[in-house]
């Protein structure tokens, strides 16, 4: 089971990665350009970002590198760090600010004022996940 949701886990950053840039791309056009908001784009990365996010957090309350692995000597190892602390606390992070964006664009009624708050929430999420992806073990296999 474990070993699967490492996978799967692994297969949707892709689908992750895909979908938020394809929203913010969306977004950003569609701010230059001055064209309406499209709630539908916005919600390919929310979704995309929060079922990535539940089968994160399966994994780290399965895996020994996560929660179980949780202790003051692994603080003083990186690896172990990165895995039970810094990466899942910044994921949250970067999903509370695109669960906020989305949000906060919903309530707005200016098509230029919803394209720029998901603009900036999701492409300040989109800069954390990549800084703490585990990019030791990424899959070599799909990238290069």
């Amino acid at each position: 089971m474990y070993t699967g949701f490492k996978h799967l886990h692994s297969t949707l950053a892709y689908v992750l990665l895909a979908g938020l840039i394809i929203s913010i791309l969306y977004v950003l056009f569609a701010y230059l350009q001055n064209k309406g908001y499209n709630r539908k784009m916005a919600l390919l990365g929310l979704i995309c970002a929060h079922v990535q996010f539940v089968v994160g957090l399966i994994i780290y309350f399965v895996s020994p590198l996560g929660i179980k692995g949780a202790s003051g000597e692994a603080m003083k190892i990186s690896t172990a760090r990165l895995y039970f602390l810094e990466h899942p606390l910044m994921m949250l992070i970067a999903i509370v600010l695109i669960t906020v964006g989305y949000s906060r664009a919903k309530r707005l009624t200016i098509p230029k004022k919803q394209n720029g708050t998901i603009l900036a929430f999701y492409l300040l999420a989109l800069v954390i996940i990549l800084s703490r992806i585990p990019w030791q073990v990424w899959p070599k296999g799909l990238v290069g």
